[in-house]
């Protein structure tokens, strides 16, 4: 993966001197950002009862966008899997993610986090006592086996709260709600420190940072520039707080970016109540129509890349219709799903036609693309679209609702090395600074088309595990 040096919206990006600072305390590890990298890399660092850990977050709220997301976390060789009689290994977790970005993401730095990933899960679940099981039940698309680890509810609200409390109940670690991070203080090119607060600031002095902020999905300004069109003006259904500040920090202190272009998207939020009609609904067997009832694309070559199909369709919405069966299976498995009912966001009907026509597609249409579907599958052929994939056939009564594509979170950012410490263009790092989550470069590729489900927490959590131990273990020498 080349680096690229991209011209930034530098307006808040701040770096001062340390000559021009008066400290006001100390810590020795800084975590800036209290998503899943921040709230991971806390945990990492703390576990050196010698350290202070400072974890700092500019909403009211940890979480980011961990919290809004499923919370599941791949990994590939675990002993969950074992004991599902699942043999598998970090290369083959390595090779889907690969193959789903084309192979445009640095390839080593693949395979470390996936071979990283078996311990991040083991850790969280016996080190730190985290709730998390198989989901052996339904895959995303392009995954090979069931890997994905979540926590109740496959709901990142419930795996946020337990990383909170531990970070809560650890005396040598401190969190901070509605404190942002505003200034990167530094000397020679070393990280010193940050200037942080919302009222008054602070300066504090840090032997370590960790950028744990996330992407810039937030700033419209920054994703116009990077991003492509179509999905500039989409909905934004990410955490308010990204917006690009880490990256635009790294990068003042001469961080190299990289796949500024790469960005998750989603297929299905639902219209009006702007709930998430989780994917497991089309990975059961649910299709997806335009207003004028015709499929316009394989719905199983991911919600990240379908997303950009939905926002092109016309007044960028596309129709979800699945079946009872479907509806049974994910109610009470998906908070996701349960919160979409409560709010109304599903319309059934005992024919499809019906059901189109309540929702606002073309009845006829939808019920031919519905039956077309529905003879592939039972034939055992590729249907309109080439859909193999993720495959029942629909019978009544039917299910709908009218969705449209959104922009979650970037992939691209600063280019870190295998322990999460940000990298210059020459290969030497940035003394004192590492990135994660989204403030880092993913491992997605470039654009929609890259993102393998998950790949979002493997980066987050996994390099906030990695950069919290190595700036703990740096500091302990």
């Amino acid at each position: 993966m080349e680096p690229q040096r991209r011209t930034l919206d530098d307006a808040s990006a701040e770096v001062v001197s340390a000559d021009e600072v008066e400290f006001d305390v100390e810590t020795d590890v800084l975590v800036a950002g209290a998503g899943g990298c921040g709230l991971t890399a806390t945990l990492a660092a703390c576990e050196n009862e010698d350290l202070t850990v400072t974890l700092l977050e500019k909403s009211d709220e940890v979480g980011g966008n961990a919290a809004l997301s499923t919370g599941m976390i791949p990994a590939a060789g675990t002993r969950f899997q074992r004991e599902a009689g699942i043999e598998e290994g970090p290369a083959d977790m390595a090779r889907d993610i690969l193959e789903k970005n084309g192979h445009e993401a640095d390839a080593e730095l693949v395979q470390h986090l996936c071979e990283h990933s078996v311990d991040l899960v083991h850790w969280l679940v016996d080190d730190w006592d985290l709730s998390l099981h198989l989901v052996d039940d339904f895959k995303y698309p392009k995954h090979a086996e069931y890997r994905m680890h979540a926590p109740p509810g496959r709901n990142g609200e419930h795996l946020v709260a337990e990383m909170r409390d531990r970070i809560e109940a650890r005396a040598n670690a401190e969190l901070l709600t509605n404190t942002p991070v505003t200034k990167l203080v530094a000397k020679d090119g070393a990280v010193e420190g940050v200037v942080a607060g919302a009222v008054r600031e602070e300066a504090i002095r840090a032997e370590a940072v960790i950028l744990a902020t996330d992407g810039f999905a937030g700033n419209r300004e920054m994703v116009r520039a990077h991003c492509e069109d179509d999905i500039a003006d989409a909905l934004y259904y990410g955490s308010d707080g990204n917006t690009g500040d880490g990256i635009r920090w790294g990068a003042e202190l001469g961080g190299a970016l990289a796949s500024m272009d790469a960005f998750q998207g989603h297929a299905t939020v639902v219209s009006g109540t702007g709930a998430l009609s989780t994917y497991a609904v089309v990975m059961n067997g649910g299709v997806l129509v335009n207003a004028d009832g015709e499929r316009f694309g394989n719905e199983s070559k991911g919600y990240s890349e379908f997303a950009v199909d939905v926002v092109r369709q016309p007044d960028g919405v596309a129709y979800e219709i699945f079946d009872e069966r479907i509806f049974k299976r994910l109610k009470g498995e998906f908070d996701d799903f349960d919160r979409a009912i409560e709010l109304g966001s599903y319309t059934s009907a005992d024919t499809v036609a019906e059901l189109a026509a309540e929702l606002g597609c073309d009845p006829e249409a939808t019920r031919d693309a519905v039956e077309s579907y529905n003879a592939a599958v039972e034939a055992g052929e590729p249907d309109e679209v080439g859909r193999m994939d993720g495959r029942n056939v629909l019978s009544p009564p039917f299910y709908g609702t009218e969705v449209t594509g959104s922009l979650f979170h970037t992939q691209g950012g600063l280019v870190v090395d295998e322990h999460a410490r940000v990298l210059r263009e020459d290969g030497s790092t940035v003394a004192g600074l590492y990135a994660g989550g989204g403030t880092a470069t993913g491992i997605s590729g470039h654009g929609a088309d890259g993102y393998l489900s998950g790949n979002g927490l493997t980066t987050a959590m996994g390099f906030g595990r990695l950069a919290g131990l190595h700036a703990a273990g740096s500091l302990g020498e």
